[in-house]
Order: structure tokens, then sequence, then C-alpha cells
């Protein structure tokens, strides 16, 4: 519940309402997918790429919606009043720069190439296990998402953890402005949305927009281990601590131990320890760790928080379908990211073979190629036993992965979803291990449905009982 009037969307919007209505009247949420609207929900009618929301007003309405704001007011007149508004984008964001303004929450902002979801998800388990607060719900960490996200900060939140994401400059200053951050955290640097970019300079001088709009009185922690990132330092007003495993980092990891399912890592003479797979999860951990520190947290509260820690569907989490371990890491992919899986895939320990499942990596531009090649090399570097990859560039990944050695008949370059399947159907005996990885635009969850199709055919021709 937002505990918000009609007047208080005036008020933050500058927008007109159409028609006599009771300025007074409260909404309940705010909406931009008609399809989510419940009754007393107020409607933001937003332009995109694909759909305009004014295509979607009735929707809105028949569902129960209190209020729709809009650029046009439609043809037909309703009851329901229309606030007119010259942007509605705009009035989002008013609305939640006005929402974020009201709030005493201390807004930690994080962006980054890689990374970003899981420390957020980890720092929100470490400071909820003792002060009440918020993160980013799922992905919302756009110009529409960080609105969205601003606007679930609920009286008596002591902090909000918000993502800030781009894919072009000016992007994360813009989101700043909304967010006004206290406080920042600049998990990595690689070329991600290189193709929108451009340059990986241009990224760098992206994120870093992050570190410029921390206050005086705040701070911000820096991959201090990336040098790109170590860089923005240079850009900011606040205090800068630099966490990662170099010598010379303010929060210092000295020792790192990796299991299967958990890592542990000495921090400054803390010991932590958090269930997630892969060493890449170092980063987050010590980066968390530095934040908590810096408002207040012992170390004690810190590992409360840390055994609270689970990994988001689609980001390095296990599950089990059948007689196959299979690491979902599905959501996104770039080469930083990929490379991680690679490792993980590599350092992994059990009794049957390890498979790669890979989607293409998208949104690099006119290097793509070159990006595919080197993690071919780098995948067939690693100890695993077979590469099935999908997408337009699964020929530049397998031609230098079998350029590197690996075996050809562990190849498979795959058209499509089926013949992927088919593939892995040929190459899975009980006790592998399969990783899956791929850019969003893949798809490539659609693998674990088919690899949970492919368990229940064997289920059901050989009899076999499935475990529950």
């Amino acid at each position: 519940m937002l505990n918000l009037t009609l007047q208080h969307l005036i008020d933050a919007t500058g927008g007109r309402l159409d028609g006599p209505v009771d300025a007074s009247m409260s909404v309940r949420q705010v909406r931009i997918d008609s399809r989510q609207v419940a009754p007393g929900d107020v409607f933001f009618a937003l332009r995109g790429a694909a759909t305009d929301g004014h295509a979607f007003i009735d929707d809105a309405v028949r569902r129960g919606a209190a209020c729709c704001v809009v650029e046009r007011s439609p043809a037909d007149r309703r009851r329901v009043p229309m606030l007119l508004v010259p942007d509605s984008l705009q009035a989002l964001q008013s609305l939640a720069h006005a929402r974020r303004r009201a709030s005493d929450a201390m807004v930690i902002g994080i962006t980054g190439s890689n990374g970003k979801t899981t420390t957020r998800t980890m720092l929100n388990a470490v400071l909820s296990s003792k002060h009440v607060g918020m993160q980013s719900p799922a992905n919302y960490n756009s110009q529409t998402g960080v609105p969205l996200s601003l606007l679930e900060i609920a009286p008596g939140d002591e902090y909000a953890i918000i993502e800030l994401a781009a894919s072009h400059a000016g992007e994360i200053a813009a989101l700043a402005r909304i967010a006004q951050p206290e406080a920042g955290i600049v998990t990595s640097v690689a070329p991600a949305h290189l193709g929108e970019f451009g340059s990986i300079e241009a990224i760098v001088d992206t994120k870093g927009e992050l570190v410029a709009a921390i206050p005086a009185g705040g701070f911000v922690v820096l991959n201090g281990d990336d040098p790109r990132v170590r860089g923005m330092a240079s850009r900011a007003a606040c205090r800068t601590l630099f966490a990662g495993e170099q010598p010379d980092n303010s929060v210092r990891v000295s020792a790192v131990h990796v299991e299967q399912d958990w890592i542990e890592a000495v921090v400054d003479g803390g010991r932590f320890r958090v269930r997630a797979i892969g060493r890449h999860h170092v980063n987050p951990l010590v980066q968390c760790v530095a934040v908590a520190r810096e408002i207040g947290l012992s170390d004690a509260d810190i590992q409360e928080g840390l055994w609270t820690f689970e990994s988001v569907a689609g980001r390095c989490r296990r599950c089990q379908i059948g007689p196959w371990t299979v690491i979902d890491d599905t959501y996104n992919a770039n080469p930083g990211s990929m490379r991680a899986a690679c490792d993980v895939l590599g350092g992994w320990r059990g009794p049957g073979n390890r498979w790669l499942v890979l989607g293409d990596m998208l949104g690099l531009g006119p290097g793509s190629g070159a990006l595919h090649h080197e993690l071919g090399e780098y995948a067939a570097s690693q100890p695993i036993d077979g590469i099935a990859a999908m997408g337009e560039h699964a020929g530049d990944v397998l031609r230098a992965a079998r350029f590197r050695g690996l075996e050809g008949g562990c190849l498979g370059e795959c058209g499509s979803l089926s013949t992927l399947m088919l593939q892995l159907e040929c190459w899975l005996a009980p006790g592998d291990v399969v990783l899956v990885k791929g850019s969003r635009g893949m798809r490539m969850e659609q693998v674990l449905d088919g690899l949970r199709d492919l368990w229940s055919r064997q289920t059901t021709t050989t009899g076999i009982r499935q475990a529950a």
C-alpha cells in the first residue's frame, strides 16, 4: 500500500486532472502493466519501443484502476480520472523521486557489469539481520525499474538497496538523480552492452557516474581488484573503500576456501562463510562486508545475515533434475560472467562428466565474433568434457574450443533448442553435471525445461520412479 492520494500524484508530477474528481482519493499501488492492475491502483500509460501503454487504458479501467496517468486523454470520457502529463515516464520518475525524498531510509546504489543482483541480494541478507529495509525487486534496475523500486520503500525502512543498470552513457547519472544514493558499490566492468556503448571506456565512464553521485557525507565501495573500477575513485567526493584480494585494498581478503556449495573468506581477520557456488562470489562477499562494517554491523551480525543468503534463480544456482546436477546460470551473459561460469564447471567435483551448454552473448557489437572465439578457447582450457552451443556465434565458440584440443565428438553446434536437447540426450548419463548459460534473449531457461521433459520421458519409458 503506497499511502498516496491523487493530490500527492498531482503535486509530484505537475499533472492536471481531466474532469472533476476528489483529489483526496487514495491509490493503492503504481502499475505500468495493465494486466497487474487491481482495484484502487494507478496506471501509468508509458510509451515503449514496441508498445504504447495508452492502448491498454481500457484494460486498466476494467480491472479497477482508480486513476490513469496519461499523455493524452482518451477520446471517450470515463468515470475514472485521467491525470494529464507531458511525459508519463518522467511523471513516474518524479513521483519516485518525491517518495525517496520523503523517506529517511539510507539508499545504497549498486552498479557494475557483473554481480549486481547477487551483491544486492547478499547485502540485503546481511543488513536485514539487524535492520528493516528493502531491495529492488527482481531486475528492477532501469529507467522504469528504479522508480518502481523506490516506490516500494515503506515508512520505517532504514535502508533501500537499489540496483542501477545502463545501456548508454548518462543513464546511471539520471537514475542516481532520482534515487539520490548515500552509498554505492561498483562491482566490476566488463564488455556488457558493448554494442550500445561502443567502447569499454564508455562503460567505465557510465558506471563511474554512480561514484560521482554519492555526496561528501556518504561512501562508495569499489572493486579494488579491477583496475578500471579502482580508477573511478578520482571521481569521488566521498569516502572511498577498495575491497578485494590485492594487498593494497582497504578491505582485504587474505584467504579463500572454496567448496562445492559454499565459499569462505577471511576479510581483515574476520572469517565469513556463504552458501554460493563459485569463487567469483568472493567479490560480492567482501563488498557486502565493507558496506556492513561501514554502517556499524559487527562481524557476528554479518555472518548471521550471510547464513540466510540464497542464490537467485538463473544466477549460478544449483538444482537437481533426475540423476543430473544442473547449474542454472541462465539469466544473462557477458565475457566476464561466462569465464566465471567456465571456472565453476571446471572446478566441479563429481562422479560424472561436466557439460557446458552455451547460448550467445548478445549486444557485444562488431567484436562479438572475436569475444565468442575467446570464450571457446577459455572453456576448452578448463577440465570439462564437452560443449553444446546454440546461436549465431556457436561456431565461433566451438571452432576455438576444437583448436585448443577439445575433442570434436564432444562438441555440438545446435541450430535449435530441439537439436540441442537431442545432443544432450546422447551425452548425458547419471551423475553428470550440466551448466547452462547465455544472454537473456537466448532464453536458455528453456534448456532446463527440456531436461525435465527428457527425464520425465526416460522415467516413463524405463519405469524408473522419479525421486520426489
